[in-house]
Protein backbone atom coordinates (compact mmCIF):
# COMPACT_ATOMS: atom_id res chain seq x y z
CA UNK A 1 0.00 0.00 0.00
CA UNK A 2 1.34 3.84 -1.14
CA UNK A 3 2.01 6.32 1.64
CA UNK A 4 1.27 9.94 0.80
CA UNK A 5 3.86 12.48 1.92
CA UNK A 6 2.16 14.02 5.09
CA UNK A 7 1.18 17.66 3.54
CA UNK A 8 3.10 21.27 5.96
CA UNK A 9 -0.11 21.70 7.26
CA UNK A 10 -0.22 17.84 8.86
CA UNK A 11 2.34 18.86 11.22
CA UNK A 12 1.80 20.56 14.73
CA UNK A 13 2.85 24.47 14.90
CA UNK A 14 5.77 23.10 17.52
CA UNK A 15 7.00 20.71 14.54
CA UNK A 16 7.18 23.63 11.90
CA UNK A 17 9.09 25.67 13.74
CA UNK A 18 11.23 22.99 14.87
CA UNK A 19 11.53 22.48 11.10
CA UNK A 20 11.92 25.67 10.25
CA UNK A 21 14.59 26.45 12.38
CA UNK A 22 16.20 23.16 10.71
CA UNK A 23 19.69 21.47 12.50
CA UNK A 24 21.67 24.99 11.96
CA UNK A 25 20.01 26.79 14.65
CA UNK A 26 19.62 25.07 18.41
CA UNK A 27 16.62 25.93 20.80
CA UNK A 28 18.86 28.60 22.90
CA UNK A 29 20.33 30.34 19.44
CA UNK A 30 16.12 31.16 18.93
CA UNK A 31 16.23 32.28 22.41
CA UNK A 32 18.55 34.67 21.77
CA UNK A 33 17.66 35.76 18.21
CA UNK A 34 13.95 36.32 19.11
CA UNK A 35 14.77 37.80 22.54
CA UNK A 36 12.63 35.34 24.36
CA UNK A 37 13.50 32.53 27.31
CA UNK A 38 14.73 29.27 26.36
CA UNK A 39 11.45 28.30 28.71
CA UNK A 40 8.96 30.19 26.18
CA UNK A 41 11.08 28.30 22.77
CA UNK A 42 10.74 24.63 24.76
CA UNK A 43 6.80 25.39 25.09
CA UNK A 44 6.25 27.03 21.92
CA UNK A 45 8.10 23.68 20.40
CA UNK A 46 6.48 21.26 22.24
CA UNK A 47 2.62 22.80 21.53
CA UNK A 48 2.44 23.63 25.12
CA UNK A 49 1.80 27.58 25.39
CA UNK A 50 2.08 30.01 22.22
CA UNK A 51 1.23 33.59 22.49
CA UNK A 52 0.70 36.16 19.96
CA UNK A 53 3.96 38.00 20.79
CA UNK A 54 5.57 34.66 20.90
CA UNK A 55 4.33 33.86 17.44
CA UNK A 56 4.98 37.13 15.50
CA UNK A 57 8.67 37.35 17.06
CA UNK A 58 9.60 33.69 16.22
CA UNK A 59 7.86 34.59 12.42
CA UNK A 60 10.35 37.44 12.22
CA UNK A 61 13.52 36.24 13.27
CA UNK A 62 13.14 32.94 11.09
CA UNK A 63 11.83 35.13 8.32
CA UNK A 64 9.05 33.38 7.52
CA UNK A 65 5.14 34.67 7.30
CA UNK A 66 3.09 34.04 10.79
CA UNK A 67 0.71 31.78 7.96
CA UNK A 68 3.98 29.73 7.22
CA UNK A 69 4.18 28.76 11.11
CA UNK A 70 0.53 28.23 11.43
CA UNK A 71 0.31 25.65 8.62
CA UNK A 72 -1.80 27.48 6.66
CA UNK A 73 0.87 28.28 3.76
CA UNK A 74 3.85 25.86 3.52
CA UNK A 75 7.37 27.17 3.12
CA UNK A 76 8.89 27.97 -0.32
CA UNK A 77 10.54 25.36 -1.51
CA UNK A 78 14.63 25.00 -0.75
CA UNK A 79 13.72 27.98 1.20
CA UNK A 80 16.63 28.37 4.24
CA UNK A 81 17.22 30.68 6.56
CA UNK A 82 19.35 32.74 5.06
CA UNK A 83 17.34 32.90 1.84
CA UNK A 84 13.75 34.28 3.88
CA UNK A 85 15.97 36.76 5.68
CA UNK A 86 17.50 38.23 2.62
CA UNK A 87 14.04 37.63 1.03
CA UNK A 88 12.61 40.04 3.80
CA UNK A 89 15.41 42.65 3.82
CA UNK A 90 14.62 42.85 0.33
CA UNK A 91 11.23 43.20 0.24
CA UNK A 92 11.24 46.07 2.69
CA UNK A 93 13.75 48.14 0.55
CA UNK A 94 11.86 47.49 -2.76
CA UNK A 95 8.25 48.84 -1.05
CA UNK A 96 9.76 51.74 0.96
CA UNK A 97 11.77 52.76 -1.67
CA UNK A 98 8.86 52.80 -3.87
CA UNK A 99 7.47 54.58 -1.36
CA UNK A 100 9.85 57.38 -1.32
CA UNK A 101 11.07 56.31 2.09
CA UNK A 102 14.75 56.96 1.94
CA UNK A 103 17.10 55.63 4.90
CA UNK A 104 18.79 58.30 6.62
CA UNK A 105 22.57 58.80 5.86
CA UNK A 106 22.89 55.90 2.75
CA UNK A 107 25.80 56.17 0.10
CA UNK A 108 25.00 58.11 -2.98
CA UNK A 109 27.55 57.34 -4.89
CA UNK A 110 28.76 58.87 -8.49
CA UNK A 111 26.64 57.56 -11.83
CA UNK A 112 29.86 56.17 -13.11
CA UNK A 113 30.43 54.09 -9.29
CA UNK A 114 26.86 52.85 -9.59
CA UNK A 115 27.07 51.82 -13.11
CA UNK A 116 30.28 49.55 -11.96
CA UNK A 117 28.58 48.37 -9.25
CA UNK A 118 25.67 47.62 -10.50
CA UNK A 119 27.34 45.52 -13.33
CA UNK A 120 29.27 43.65 -10.61
CA UNK A 121 25.80 42.57 -8.66
CA UNK A 122 24.75 41.14 -12.15
CA UNK A 123 28.34 39.16 -12.07
CA UNK A 124 27.26 37.61 -8.77
CA UNK A 125 23.64 36.90 -10.12
CA UNK A 126 24.99 35.21 -13.36
CA UNK A 127 27.35 33.24 -11.28
CA UNK A 128 24.24 31.95 -10.10
CA UNK A 129 25.23 33.23 -6.66
CA UNK A 130 21.41 34.24 -6.21
CA UNK A 131 21.47 34.67 -2.57
CA UNK A 132 24.51 36.91 -2.66
CA UNK A 133 22.75 38.55 -5.82
CA UNK A 134 19.59 39.51 -3.34
CA UNK A 135 21.81 40.66 -0.77
CA UNK A 136 23.41 43.19 -2.92
CA UNK A 137 20.02 44.32 -4.29
CA UNK A 138 19.26 45.45 -1.18
CA UNK A 139 21.52 48.25 -0.83
CA UNK A 140 21.86 49.04 -4.91
CA UNK A 141 18.17 50.17 -4.48
CA UNK A 142 18.70 52.30 -1.99
CA UNK A 143 21.93 53.64 -3.53
CA UNK A 144 20.60 54.46 -7.07
CA UNK A 145 17.60 55.75 -4.82
CA UNK A 146 20.38 58.37 -3.27
CA UNK A 147 21.69 59.01 -6.67
CA UNK A 148 18.19 59.76 -8.21
CA UNK A 149 17.65 62.19 -5.39
CA UNK A 150 20.80 64.02 -5.49
CA UNK A 151 21.08 64.14 -9.40
CA UNK A 152 20.18 67.89 -10.64
CA UNK A 153 16.79 67.84 -12.35
CA UNK A 154 16.94 67.44 -15.93
CA UNK A 155 20.16 65.47 -16.04
CA UNK A 156 18.19 62.26 -14.41
CA UNK A 157 17.53 59.82 -16.74
CA UNK A 158 20.52 57.73 -16.30
CA UNK A 159 19.87 57.36 -12.84
CA UNK A 160 16.69 56.01 -13.20
CA UNK A 161 17.77 53.72 -15.54
CA UNK A 162 20.20 52.26 -13.17
CA UNK A 163 17.60 52.33 -10.46
CA UNK A 164 15.32 50.22 -12.90
CA UNK A 165 18.20 47.82 -13.17
CA UNK A 166 18.34 47.02 -9.44
CA UNK A 167 14.49 46.61 -9.46
CA UNK A 168 15.35 44.45 -12.12
CA UNK A 169 17.47 42.10 -10.15
CA UNK A 170 15.39 42.06 -7.46
CA UNK A 171 12.61 41.15 -9.08
CA UNK A 172 14.94 37.97 -10.61
CA UNK A 173 16.00 36.55 -7.66
CA UNK A 174 12.71 37.05 -6.14
CA UNK A 175 11.27 34.74 -9.28
CA UNK A 176 14.02 31.90 -8.96
CA UNK A 177 13.84 31.94 -5.25
CA UNK A 178 9.88 31.34 -5.71
CA UNK A 179 8.82 35.15 -4.02
CA UNK A 180 6.52 35.46 -6.59
CA UNK A 181 4.65 38.58 -4.64
CA UNK A 182 8.16 40.36 -4.23
CA UNK A 183 9.29 39.51 -7.78
CA UNK A 184 6.11 41.30 -9.35
CA UNK A 185 6.17 44.14 -6.95
CA UNK A 186 9.89 44.78 -8.11
CA UNK A 187 8.98 44.34 -12.08
CA UNK A 188 6.43 46.47 -11.71
CA UNK A 189 8.68 49.56 -10.26
CA UNK A 190 11.22 48.49 -12.31
CA UNK A 191 8.82 49.18 -15.40
CA UNK A 192 7.92 52.46 -13.77
CA UNK A 193 12.04 53.41 -13.32
CA UNK A 194 12.27 52.25 -17.03
CA UNK A 195 9.75 54.58 -18.69
CA UNK A 196 12.00 57.52 -17.33
CA UNK A 197 15.10 56.76 -18.24
CA UNK A 198 15.26 57.54 -21.99
CA UNK A 199 16.63 54.57 -22.99
CA UNK A 200 15.15 52.86 -25.24
CA UNK A 201 16.36 49.35 -24.37
CA UNK A 202 15.77 49.02 -20.58
CA UNK A 203 11.43 49.09 -20.78
CA UNK A 204 12.23 45.95 -23.35
CA UNK A 205 14.40 44.49 -21.03
CA UNK A 206 11.77 44.51 -17.99
CA UNK A 207 8.83 43.76 -20.62
CA UNK A 208 10.48 40.60 -20.95
CA UNK A 209 11.66 40.73 -17.15
CA UNK A 210 7.70 40.36 -16.85
CA UNK A 211 7.28 37.48 -19.02
CA UNK A 212 9.69 35.32 -17.45
CA UNK A 213 7.60 36.09 -14.09
CA UNK A 214 4.27 35.09 -15.79
CA UNK A 215 5.86 32.24 -17.41
CA UNK A 216 7.17 30.54 -13.95
CA UNK A 217 3.44 31.87 -12.36
CA UNK A 218 2.22 29.96 -15.46
CA UNK A 219 0.41 32.44 -17.10
CA UNK A 220 2.32 31.40 -20.57
CA UNK A 221 -0.44 32.85 -22.53
CA UNK A 222 0.16 36.15 -21.07
CA UNK A 223 4.05 35.27 -21.45
CA UNK A 224 4.15 35.03 -24.65
CA UNK A 225 2.03 38.54 -25.34
CA UNK A 226 4.83 40.37 -23.69
CA UNK A 227 8.04 38.27 -25.20
CA UNK A 228 6.64 39.11 -28.68
CA UNK A 229 6.21 42.79 -27.68
CA UNK A 230 9.21 42.79 -25.94
CA UNK A 231 11.25 41.39 -28.90
CA UNK A 232 9.43 43.59 -31.53
CA UNK A 233 10.12 47.00 -29.94
CA UNK A 234 13.88 46.61 -29.99
CA UNK A 235 14.41 44.58 -33.30
CA UNK A 236 17.64 46.32 -34.44
CA UNK A 237 18.67 46.50 -38.13
CA UNK A 238 21.61 44.40 -38.00
CA UNK A 239 23.88 46.28 -40.38
CA UNK A 240 24.18 49.05 -37.99
CA UNK A 241 22.90 47.10 -34.88
CA UNK A 242 25.71 47.71 -31.83
CA UNK A 243 26.88 44.90 -29.60
CA UNK A 244 24.70 46.19 -26.79
CA UNK A 245 21.28 46.26 -29.05
CA UNK A 246 22.36 42.70 -30.18
CA UNK A 247 22.59 41.02 -27.16
CA UNK A 248 19.34 42.50 -25.78
CA UNK A 249 17.28 41.68 -28.84
CA UNK A 250 18.47 37.96 -29.19
CA UNK A 251 17.93 37.15 -25.24
CA UNK A 252 14.74 38.37 -26.36
CA UNK A 253 13.89 36.26 -29.40
CA UNK A 254 15.81 33.46 -27.65
CA UNK A 255 13.16 33.95 -24.36
CA UNK A 256 10.13 34.47 -26.79
CA UNK A 257 11.10 30.81 -28.45
CA UNK A 258 11.22 29.39 -24.56
CA UNK A 259 7.89 30.55 -24.11
CA UNK A 260 6.77 28.90 -27.47
CA UNK A 261 8.19 25.65 -26.66
CA UNK A 262 6.09 25.81 -23.50
CA UNK A 263 2.92 26.67 -25.34
CA UNK A 264 4.01 23.72 -27.72
CA UNK A 265 4.05 25.90 -30.74
CA UNK A 266 6.61 24.27 -32.49
CA UNK A 267 6.21 27.00 -35.62
CA UNK A 268 6.57 30.20 -33.35
CA UNK A 269 9.86 28.63 -31.65
CA UNK A 270 11.24 27.40 -34.55
CA UNK A 271 11.00 31.08 -36.06
CA UNK A 272 11.97 32.96 -32.94
CA UNK A 273 15.10 30.33 -32.55
CA UNK A 274 16.25 31.25 -36.23
CA UNK A 275 15.79 34.50 -35.21
CA UNK A 276 18.57 34.27 -32.02
CA UNK A 277 20.73 31.52 -34.16
CA UNK A 278 21.40 34.37 -37.00
CA UNK A 279 21.54 37.19 -34.03
CA UNK A 280 24.50 35.09 -32.15
CA UNK A 281 25.81 34.51 -35.41
CA UNK A 282 26.77 38.54 -36.33
CA UNK A 283 27.94 38.98 -32.83
CA UNK A 284 30.24 35.63 -33.06
CA UNK A 285 31.03 35.42 -29.38
CA UNK A 286 28.83 36.03 -25.95
CA UNK A 287 28.61 39.65 -24.70
CA UNK A 288 27.11 41.18 -21.35
CA UNK A 289 24.82 44.11 -21.36
CA UNK A 290 22.68 45.73 -19.10
CA UNK A 291 22.08 42.57 -16.88
CA UNK A 292 21.94 40.16 -19.74
CA UNK A 293 24.31 37.85 -21.05
CA UNK A 294 23.80 36.50 -25.07
CA UNK A 295 26.18 35.22 -27.86
CA UNK A 296 26.23 31.78 -30.12
CA UNK A 297 26.82 29.98 -27.27
CA UNK A 298 23.96 30.92 -24.99
CA UNK A 299 21.65 30.27 -28.51
CA UNK A 300 22.40 27.18 -28.88
CA UNK A 301 22.83 25.47 -25.55
CA UNK A 302 19.22 27.44 -24.87
CA UNK A 303 17.64 25.81 -28.13
CA UNK A 304 18.76 22.52 -26.54
CA UNK A 305 16.08 23.21 -23.58
CA UNK A 306 14.06 24.71 -26.24
CA UNK A 307 13.80 21.54 -28.31
CA UNK A 308 13.23 19.25 -25.25
CA UNK A 309 10.26 21.21 -24.41
CA UNK A 310 8.93 20.53 -27.78
CA UNK A 311 9.85 16.94 -26.94
CA UNK A 312 12.47 16.65 -30.00
CA UNK A 313 14.78 14.34 -27.79
CA UNK A 314 16.74 13.15 -31.08
CA UNK A 315 16.95 17.04 -32.26
CA UNK A 316 18.74 17.99 -28.45
CA UNK A 317 21.15 15.45 -28.68
CA UNK A 318 22.55 16.23 -32.02
CA UNK A 319 22.81 19.95 -30.90
CA UNK A 320 24.43 18.68 -27.32
CA UNK A 321 26.85 16.68 -29.60
CA UNK A 322 27.70 19.41 -31.29
CA UNK A 323 28.64 21.80 -28.50
CA UNK A 324 32.55 21.28 -27.12
CA UNK A 325 33.88 22.39 -23.62
CA UNK A 326 35.34 25.28 -24.97
CA UNK A 327 32.57 26.55 -25.87
CA UNK A 328 30.63 25.80 -22.46
CA UNK A 329 33.36 27.31 -20.81
CA UNK A 330 31.99 30.74 -22.77
CA UNK A 331 28.69 30.99 -20.72
CA UNK A 332 28.04 32.24 -17.57
CA UNK A 333 27.78 29.89 -14.74
CA UNK A 334 24.44 29.94 -14.37
CA UNK A 335 24.00 29.38 -18.28
CA UNK A 336 26.29 26.47 -17.78
CA UNK A 337 24.76 25.45 -14.84
CA UNK A 338 20.97 25.59 -16.50
CA UNK A 339 22.55 23.67 -19.72
CA UNK A 340 24.01 20.83 -17.18
CA UNK A 341 20.25 20.23 -16.37
CA UNK A 342 18.94 19.99 -19.71
CA UNK A 343 21.73 18.39 -21.30
CA UNK A 344 21.09 15.73 -18.42
CA UNK A 345 17.09 15.51 -19.59
CA UNK A 346 17.96 14.74 -22.92
CA UNK A 347 19.93 11.92 -21.75
CA UNK A 348 17.05 10.46 -18.93
CA UNK A 349 14.97 11.06 -21.92
CA UNK A 350 16.85 8.87 -24.32
CA UNK A 351 17.24 6.15 -21.31
CA UNK A 352 20.83 6.68 -20.94
CA UNK A 353 20.02 6.37 -16.98
CA UNK A 354 23.75 6.27 -16.77
CA UNK A 355 24.68 9.06 -18.36
CA UNK A 356 22.16 11.34 -17.32
CA UNK A 357 22.63 11.01 -13.77
CA UNK A 358 26.46 11.67 -13.86
CA UNK A 359 26.02 14.51 -15.79
CA UNK A 360 23.59 15.98 -13.09
CA UNK A 361 25.27 14.81 -10.21
CA UNK A 362 28.61 16.44 -11.33
CA UNK A 363 26.63 19.82 -11.58
CA UNK A 364 24.91 19.22 -8.25
CA UNK A 365 28.46 19.38 -6.87
CA UNK A 366 29.83 21.80 -9.05
CA UNK A 367 26.63 24.46 -7.78
CA UNK A 368 25.29 23.16 -4.89
CA UNK A 369 23.64 26.57 -3.84
CA UNK A 370 22.97 27.19 -7.64
CA UNK A 371 21.04 23.86 -7.69
CA UNK A 372 19.18 24.43 -4.36
CA UNK A 373 16.62 26.90 -6.02
CA UNK A 374 16.07 24.89 -9.56
CA UNK A 375 13.28 22.11 -10.02
CA UNK A 376 14.39 20.36 -12.66
CA UNK A 377 16.57 17.92 -11.07
CA UNK A 378 13.94 16.34 -9.68
CA UNK A 379 12.03 15.71 -12.84
CA UNK A 380 15.73 14.17 -13.78
CA UNK A 381 15.74 11.66 -11.25
CA UNK A 382 11.79 11.34 -11.53
CA UNK A 383 12.70 10.46 -15.00
CA UNK A 384 15.40 7.61 -13.94
CA UNK A 385 13.80 6.07 -10.73
CA UNK A 386 13.53 2.88 -12.35
CA UNK A 387 17.26 2.04 -12.32
CA UNK A 388 17.89 1.53 -8.82
CA UNK A 389 21.82 2.59 -8.20
CA UNK A 390 23.91 3.68 -6.06
CA UNK A 391 24.46 6.98 -7.83
CA UNK A 392 20.53 7.58 -8.13
CA UNK A 393 20.84 7.49 -4.24
CA UNK A 394 23.67 9.81 -4.21
CA UNK A 395 21.95 12.54 -6.69
CA UNK A 396 18.62 11.84 -4.77
CA UNK A 397 19.91 13.16 -1.55
CA UNK A 398 22.13 16.10 -3.37
CA UNK A 399 18.81 17.55 -3.98
CA UNK A 400 16.99 16.22 -1.20
CA UNK A 401 14.75 13.49 -2.45
CA UNK A 402 15.05 10.23 -1.24
CA UNK A 403 13.41 7.31 -3.47
CA UNK A 404 10.29 6.00 -1.60
CA UNK A 405 8.22 2.64 -1.97
CA UNK A 406 5.66 5.21 -3.68
CA UNK A 407 7.99 6.94 -6.08
CA UNK A 408 8.65 10.30 -5.89
CA UNK A 409 7.11 13.67 -5.73
CA UNK A 410 5.53 14.15 -9.03
CA UNK A 411 7.15 16.69 -11.22
CA UNK A 412 6.93 17.71 -14.66
CA UNK A 413 8.56 19.89 -17.21
CA UNK A 414 6.26 23.06 -16.96
CA UNK A 415 7.13 23.20 -12.55
CA UNK A 416 10.75 23.14 -13.06
CA UNK A 417 10.61 26.65 -15.33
Amino acid sequence: METSMPQWSDYTTGQRIKALRGEGILQSDLAEMTDLSLPTIQQAEQDKRLTLRTLMRIADALGVDTSVILGQQAPRRSMRIADRAMLRDLSRTVHDIAAGVLPPNVASPAIEELRETTARCWDTYWRGEYLEAGALAQPLIEQAAARLHDQPTGEQAEAWGLLADAYRLAAYVANLIGSRDLAYAAIGHAQQAADRAGDGLRPALVLSGRSWVYLRDARLHDAMVLAERAAVDIEPRFSTATTEQLVAYGSHVNFAAVVASRLENKDRAADYLSQSHATGARMGSEHRSHGTVFGPVTATTQAVGITLALGQTGKALDLISDITPAQESALSGAARNRYAMDKALAQADAKMWDKSLETLEKALLAAPQWARHQALPSVIVQRVSQGSTARLRRVSELIGVVPAPGGFPPANRRTAL
